[in-house]
């Protein structure tokens, strides 16, 4: 017919074939695919946005504390400057829990309405890395407090007291000051934990395994635990390492203890456990450790927490230490501590000049990474396995 092309339709080409029509549904399905795999790639991008953006903003930043410590930027001791090898700048992060009575924490204590430090370890990290000792400093010890600025105004005069005054008068930047006049050390970064969040980090690894020695009943803290291997939850666990009477011989010695050995109990179980590596755990656990902190603007960010986590990688858990500093009864009260000398002193040398400590734990074995330290001290280890003390 006039128009039509011999061998085929209208318009086409001599000797061509239709294309096959299941080529065109294997198209339409690729394209489909693409489709919903960008969709994907976005809505897990967009996820994982809002998470870390969720996470970041739970962090607490402290400027108020930046600001008092520029203003005294003098008084302070110098920072430690970079190691002659090359292998990186030893840090000192001071940890602070706050004992806010105010808040629900009654049960814990009998004030109410103030806010003290009722935990402060200073955490040393060693230039490379291949080590980190934990300093308990307990809240008896009597102590020089400087003159600090008030956060409601006004100043509070410089004098001797306990310890754990100093967050009362000035907060975190008073304590930092405290605790730098008395070691020598300075301060690099610091984090406050507020102790609801303690509860949840617990609650995130689903409890920890302590050893407890003997049978606890304490209505002021409302422990009731059998002897034996327990695994404790966030509000029995904030408990257990809070609770100074009714466990034990009621001294603060033995209330640091517990908390050094939970806190070991902490480490091996979220670095053993897959917590790390299983994204559904890990993020409770994150969530509930950044909603309690209070961070320096050097490390209130989720991207710096994890830069500081991850220089820590290589640490072997044995170089992860314990201790409390030395201590005595304080001389005109048996109720309160003095330092005790010269170990004290030496301790603070030592990790003044980023030295090796060496802990004596309690299975008698020394821990440190130095053939011949200066002195060896009690306290324990991530590594040292309290449960085992259970049978």
């Amino acid at each position: 017919m006039p128009g039509e092309e011999p061998g085929g339709q209208p318009g086409e080409e001599p000797g061509a074939r239709p294309a096959p029509r299941s080529s065109g549904r294997r198209r339409r399905l690729m394209r489909i695919a693409a489709s919903c795999l960008a969709f994907a790639v976005l809505t897990g991008a967009a996820a994982a946005w809002y998470l870390y953006r969720h996470l970041d903003g739970n962090i607490r930043t402290d400027t108020a504390t930046t600001r008092e410590l520029n203003r005294v930027q003098s008084q302070r001791p110098a920072p430690a400057t970079a190691s002659a090898t090359g292998s990186g700048t030893a840090e000192n992060v001071l940890l602070i829990g706050t004992d806010n009575r105010g808040d629900g924490n009654g049960k814990y204590g009998k004030d109410t309405g103030t806010q003290r430090s009722d935990t402060v370890i200073l955490l040393h990290l060693s230039a490379n890395r291949s080590s980190a000792t934990g300093v308990s400093i307990p809240r008896d010890l009597m102590v020089d407090i400087p003159a600090c600025h008030r956060a409601g105004g006004g100043t509070s005069r410089a004098q001797f007291a306990q310890f754990n005054w100093a967050f009362e008068f000035g907060g975190a930047a008073c304590t930092i000051r405290t605790v730098e006049d008395l070691t020598g050390i300075r301060v690099d970064h610091h984090l406050i934990v507020d102790f609801t969040g303690f509860k949840k980090m617990v609650d995130a690894v689903d409890g920890v395994e302590v050893c407890v020695p003997r049978a606890v009943h304490d209505q002021d803290a409302h422990l009731d635990l059998a002897a034996g291997r327990q695994v404790l939850h966030g509000e029995q666990a904030l408990g257990y390492v809070r609770a100074r009477h009714g466990i034990g011989d009621g001294s603060d010695t033995q209330r640091m203890d517990r908390q050094q050995e939970f806190l070991a109990s902490l480490v091996r179980k979220v670095t053993s456990s897959g917590v790390l590596l299983n994204p559904v755990k890990l993020y409770p656990l994150l969530d509930a450790a950044t909603s309690s902190l209070t961070a320096d603007p050097g490390l209130d960010t989720l991207g710096e927490l994890y830069d500081f986590a991850r220089s820590l990688q290589s640490t072997p858990s044995d170089q992860v230490r314990f201790l409390t500093v030395p201590r005595e009864p304080y001389v005109h009260d048996r109720n309160r501590d003095e330092l005790t000398q010269p170990e004290a002193d030496e301790l603070f040398t030592t990790l003044r000049q980023d030295g090796d400590v060496a802990i004596a734990t309690k299975s008698g074995t020394p821990s440190t990474a130095s053939a011949s330290p200066s002195a060896t001290y009690r306290g324990t280890t991530a590594d040292e396995d309290s449960l085992s003390r259970c049978g």
